[in-house]
């Protein structure tokens, strides 16, 4: 038996990988907890899963996977390579914003800046959705929700190891901002990841 646990031993680096996003510190409206990752796009990955709740409702969702492959990518130009989704609802008003993409996508790269998560080849798109409702249902209100779908490979630092912590916590910043929450105050610090566990 401890030749096979050798054997399934994930690497070290990614191992570290594990520890840091488990790590992440987000705010008290941010339930997060583990979720399975998909297996066929890296050799190794993990991955959480988030909602945001404010007085009882969920008002933003996404999720974060973290993959490694020790043997490299070129299109990640990295070992590692961090995947996020965002999901929030707007006002449907918003939706008809031209600027809401771009507005978006900048939600990730001020919050990645923000928490000094360096990093590679960015991609992503953000999409704008509106639901209307019609025959028995035409007296529901009009829904809108923004969805941003994004990658990018944390930059090593000078040790040579990645910080996953950075960068699970920029997402989680995205998912408080497309959620509409204010900032944080300066000099508050942010609790523990609160993994299953609903009651609030």
């Amino acid at each position: 038996m401890g030749a096979r646990k050798q054997v399934d031993a994930p690497p070290a680096e990614f191992a570290e990988a594990l520890t840091q996003l488990r790590e992440a510190r987000f705010r008290p409206e941010v339930f997060v907890e583990e979720m399975p990752a998909p297996q066929r796009i890296a050799p190794h990955a993990a991955a959480v899963s988030a909602d945001v709740t404010v007085d009882g409702d969920d008002v933003a969702t996404g999720r974060l996977v973290v993959l490694y492959d020790p043997d490299g990518n070129d299109a990640w130009q990295s070992t590692f390579r961090c995947v996020a989704y965002v999901r929030a609802a707007v006002e449907p008003e918003m939706v008809t914003d031209a600027l809401l993409g771009g507005v978006g996508w900048t939600w990730l790269m001020e919050a990645l800046a923000d928490r000094g998560a360096d990093f590679l080849a960015p991609s992503g798109t953000v999409t704008r959705v509106v639901s209307e409702s019609f025959g028995g249902m035409a007296d529901d209100e009009a829904t809108a929700e923004i969805e941003i779908r994004a990658s990018w490979s944390p930059v090593p630092g000078p040790d040579g190891g990645i910080d996953v912590t950075r960068h699970a916590e920029a997402w989680g910043e995205v998912l408080c901002t497309a959620a509409g929450l204010p900032p944080v105050p300066p000099g508050v610090v942010a609790m523990p990841t609160r993994r299953g566990q609903r009651g609030r």
